[in-house]
């Protein structure tokens, strides 16, 4: 079945917000486009902005009328980490408003992170520091060619630690000690390599990319992709014991037996669309 195109991911038609200042989000044909809105300082996050930032996926995780999620930056980059401004500030506070401070920079890692829909990162320009970390946190990654990326917290005297436990799953611990210690920066086709990111693509066909994985995700149950999520939670680094086995076991047969399961395997049965499935284009459509 053709994977059926969706509403372009660009950045630059997306509409702002009521809700939040510094970021725009759209909502097109199921898919919520979060667009971080601070271009003059390359999307750097302060605390506003990662507080808004939570509180806009958490929304959207409870939204049913949502199938998946593309995180974009508007302007040059998509995401320079945290606002060197902001982090002045923090330096001279106390431990207490510190801790407090990477606290709510760790939930929001851990929101986008934990999201039960779909996510996909949309990598242009430069990716620093936090940035690499939204990345890294989305279940999909692409990046235009020309993007660069780097861990640049210590070259300021820093380490990206709250961001670590995604970036390591993403890359490994070998490539990590690597790009961590030497705070260099390194290329999409680099990224790709090392598996921060899926796929690399000319900047003039980001997009139809993005779109392209949009429509496949479209195709599949909601509630499967929730489940396949846990599932990848539940299994990833663990051994492969009686435990393990017994609750794959479990987890297939309550979804086997679930109204999505029976649907869709009567769908295919019957060769018609699932439920969820958008319609196929008609001709001249």
């Amino acid at each position: 079945m053709r994977a059926k195109k969706v509403g372009t991911a660009k950045p630059a038609k997306a509409s702002r917000s009521p809700r939040a200042s510094l970021l725009e989000v759209t909502l097109r044909n199921a898919i919520a486009i979060i667009v971080l809105n601070r271009p003059d300082l390359h999307n750097a996050f302060n605390d506003t902005l990662i507080a808004e930032l939570t509180d806009t996926l958490s929304a959207l995780d409870g939204d049913e009328g949502v199938r998946a999620v593309v995180l974009a930056g508007a302007g040059k980059s998509f995401c320079a980490g945290a606002d060197l401004h902001w982090m002045k500030k923090m330096a001279g506070h106390s431990h207490a408003e510190n801790l407090a401070d990477a606290k709510a920079l760790a939930q929001m890692l851990r929101t986008l992170y934990g999201l039960s829909k779909p996510t996909i990162a949309r990598v242009h320009g430069t990716a620093m520091g936090g940035g690499v970390g939204l990345v890294a946190c989305c279940d999909i990654a692409i990046a235009a060619q020309e993007a660069s990326f780097a861990f640049s917290e210590g070259k300021l005297g820093l380490i990206p630690a709250t961001i670590a436990p995604y970036v390591i799953e993403a890359i490994g611990a070998r490539q990590a000690r690597r790009y961590f210690i030497t705070a260099e920066r390194f290329t999409a086709a680099e990224a790709f390599r090392i598996g921060l990111v899926h796929d690399i693509v000319p900047a003039i066909e980001l997009d139809a990319r993005v779109n392209e994985l949009l429509g496949a995700l479209l195709l599949a149950g909601p509630r499967a992709q929730m489940e396949c999520k846990a599932l990848i939670r539940g299994v990833a680094h663990r051994p492969i014991d009686a435990k393990v086995i017994a609750g794959t076991a479990e987890h297939i047969a309550a979804v086997r037996a679930s109204q999505e399961g029976r649907d869709g395997v009567a769908a295919f049965l019957g060769k018609r669309g699932a439920p969820w499935a958008p319609p196929e284009p008609t001709e001249g459509s």
